[in-house]
């Protein structure tokens, strides 16, 4: 079976991703990080295949991804983005999105959303709607 998530290839780009976070991912991470979002494991600069996930946690294939401004300004950027996160979806992974506006301004109401996104995969993962095989 051919490896597609954490690449040997992408370890550089990952720890040069995770040395230079902005704000808005930094904010999240401290209240990701060390099982704070009801105690899931939740990774930073995790890669699948080529692309890098800004958040993930393993155990529920759920992606967490932080849009900045430059996904809605560069043309074509929404397209790369939907090709991107289908691409990922193929591998059983579902996504939540935000924005750095979101995070920064309401980081209360982003943890509320995410809590509620984790425990719904949760609960559709212990029903067996989805294998988790990483």
């Amino acid at each position: 079976m051919t490896r597609h998530f954490n690449k040997t290839e992408q370890k550089g780009k990952r720890k040069l991703l995770r040395k230079n976070m902005p704000s808005a991912e930094i904010i999240l991470w401290s209240r990701l990080k060390s099982r704070q979002m009801l105690g899931y494991k939740f990774r930073r600069q995790y890669s699948v295949d080529h692309y890098i996930l800004d958040f993930y946690c393993p155990e529920l294939k759920l992606a967490v991804e932080i849009d900045g401004e430059s996904h809605f300004n560069a043309h074509g950027r929404k397209e790369n983005d939907l090709k991107r996160q289908r691409f990922i979806e193929s591998f059983g992974i579902q996504f939540v999105r935000y924005t750095n506006n979101e995070i920064v301004e309401n980081i209360a109401g982003v943890l509320q959303n995410l809590s509620t996104a984790v425990k719904e995969r949760s609960k559709e993962l212990s029903r067996g709607n989805n294998q988790i095989i990483v």
